[in-house]
Parts: C-alpha cells; sequence; structure tokens
C-alpha cells in the first residue's frame, strides 16, 4: 500500500453513531413545513450535502442563501436537541483516532456538517490529540459527491490526495474520495457494504473496534 500521510474523517455516522438521529430531526423538520418526502428519500438526496445543498434539494426550488441557511440551522438545532441525550460515538473511534496520531498519522475532519453540529460533537468527543484540521460545509465549499471537502482537509494537513485515507459511512462520501483521488474505508453504520463499495474502497466494516482486530493500523505504511 502507497505509503499514508493523514486519514481523513466523515463526522455523521462515521465519527459518531448519529444518522438516526438525523432521520428523526428530518421527519420533524418535514412536518413542520409540510414536506411530502418520506425520510428515506430525504436521507437518499441529502447525506453528505452542506445544509444549504439539503434545503434547496428537499424544497425542490432555488432557495435564498440567506433563506436556505436559517432552515438548516433549524434543522440542525432539533438534531442537537434529540441527540444530546443519546449521544454516542461509533464504537472505537476515539481510541482509534488517539492511534493513528500516535503513528504519525495527520488526522482531518471533512465533514458536510455546519460549525455549530461540529462544535457539538467534538466538545463531547474530546478527542486528544484533537483534530489537526476540520473542514466544515458552512465554508463556502460544495458538499459530497464534490470531493472539494477532502481535498481541502488534504490541503490543511499538507499531505497529498494519494497519500490520505477517507473514512466514511455513505455512497456521496464514498464518490467523493474516489473523485479526489483517495482510498477509502467504509464505516457501515447506515450503508451495507455493497452500497460502499468500489476500487478505492480498501477495508469495510461495521466499527473501528472492527479495524482495530483486523490490525488496520498496522498494515499501513505510516511516513
Amino acid at each position: 500500500m502507497t505509503t499514508v500521510g493523514a486519514i481523513l474523517f466523515d463526522m455523521d455516522g462515521t465519527m459518531v453513531d448519529s444518522m438516526p438521529v438525523h432521520a428523526r430531526s428530518w421527519e420533524e423538520f418535514a412536518r413542520r413545513h409540510g414536506i411530502a418526502l418520506d425520510v428515506a428519500e430525504i436521507l437518499r438526496r441529502t447525506t453528505g450535502r452542506t445544509g444549504v445543498e439539503c434545503m434547496r434539494e428537499i424544497f425542490e426550488r432555488p432557495l435564498a442563501e440567506d433563506e436556505a441557511r436559517v432552515l438548516a440551522d433549524e434543522k440542525e438545532a432539533i438534531y442537537r436537541d434529540l441527540f444530546a441525550p443519546v449521544f454516542r460515538e461509533v464504537a472505537g473511534f476515539r481510541s482509534f483516532a488517539a492511534a493513528a496520531a500516535r503513528r504519525g498519522l495527520k488526522v482531518a475532519v471533512a465533514t458536510a456538517g455546519d460549525r455549530h453540529n461540529i462544535a457539538f460533537v467534538l466538545s463531547r468527543l474530546r478527542l486528544e490529540p484533537p483534530p489537526h484540521a476540520i473542514v466544515g460545509g458552512d465554508e463556502g465549499l460544495p458538499g459530497k459527491p464534490d470531493p472539494a471537502l477532502f481535498l481541502e482537509a488534504a490541503r490543511r494537513v499538507q499531505v497529498p490526495p494519494a497519500r490520505c485515507i477517507v473514512f466514511e459511512d455513505a455512497p456521496f462520501g464514498i464518490e467523493a474520495a474516489r473523485r479526489a483521488g483517495m482510498r477509502a474505508v467504509a464505516i457501515c453504520t447506515t450503508h451495507s457494504a455493497g452500497e460502499l463499495a468500489g476500487p478505492h474502497v480498501v477495508a469495510q466494516v461495521r466499527d473501528y473496534d472492527e479495524l482495530k482486530t483486523k490490525n488496520f493500523l498496522e498494515t499501513l505504511h505510516a511516513a
């Protein structure tokens, strides 16, 4: 395997087991706004996209940026209220990220989530050491499957894309990794291995405990 310099984590469904709660928050948001789409369809259309992109997608009209941001803020506030009492990481994430950092790998977060959701998650995970870089979905970059979030994370940690491995739970994210020229690990919390397949996918697991059992970090040639 090519020398690895950085690992880039998606957040929702990859670092934290939040997707069932996102589904509940979308259900409540759709009820409030009279949106007829079912939750499965909303998630299919929105997972990996930025808040503004999500709102334009589900309202199916060209919302102004300010209006879309207000709606996105409302939806994400519902999510945080629901997730706070039941917050949990994807099994083994914190210890895996710490072990990667000890091996000399740069650790970055590249998520379509906004700064409020990022702060919410990181304040509860309390990663040690903290990520070397964080790229969020409200920084003006397009969401996944566009590769921009991952490419910006690689730029910030100063590691070429070919030496980065992306950890993702969603098809759009797996595709974004491919477009970025990066390898990927599929974290199958919300999608099947078949939905997260690709020639650039080097592992498909339920969680980080399974990666540790497989000695995944030990197989990498870190620089």
